[in-house]
């Protein structure tokens, strides 16, 4: 949001991201994102309170964030040479004016194959014990994606394209709060 050139604050929204295993991909960033939204609009109800959740699908199957550095390793190899799903799930409140709108933007990342040092080298220069699938788009120091299909800003973080008119529509444009 930085980038665009909107101003805001950043919060903790105090929810556990649920991953319940009757709900698709889809419903579950969606779910994740409504109830961050919700715990932080309740606090800052004039506010307007974008909440986001994301997770990568492989084959239908969530891929959060790894436990450890040996589930980071798993989750690349499982990803190497194959086409996934970023999904991410946004909600804009405004909770005084009564409104709510959710979005799910998905993405089709494709990784190229990579042998196990060249993970072990990511692994040594990234971050990935925070990430959703154990990797950063933004953070691609052995090119490890092949190409993106759909949203870039998706992956990086925040479908900016569509969150950008959601926020346009209720007035906020960059440069404003």
């Amino acid at each position: 949001m930085s980038a665009a050139g909107y101003r805001f604050e950043v919060l903790t929204a105090p929810v556990h991201e649920a991953m319940p295993a009757h709900l698709t991909v889809r419903e579950t960033v969606l779910l994740n994102a409504l109830r961050k939204g919700a715990a932080v609009a309740a606090l800052y109800p004039d506010a307007c309170v974008v909440a986001a959740d994301t997770l990568v699908a492989l084959e239908g199957r969530a891929l959060g964030k790894p436990a450890s550095l040996d589930d980071a390793r798993r989750m690349l190899g499982m990803l190497a040479g194959r086409t996934h799903q970023v999904f991410t799930g946004v909600s804009v409140e405004q909770r005084a004016a009564g409104e709510l709108e959710a979005i799910v933007e998905v993405s089709h990342v494709t990784f190229r194959k990579m042998a196990e040092g060249e993970i072990e080298d990511y692994c040594r220069q990234v971050h990935v014990l925070d990430k959703a699938g154990a990797y950063a788009a933004q953070e691609d120091p052995v090119g490890l994606i092949a190409g993106i299909a759909g949203s870039r800003t998706n992956v990086i973080g925040l479908p900016m394209e569509r969150l950008g008119r959601l926020l346009s529509e209720r007035g906020i444009l960059p440069g404003k709060r």
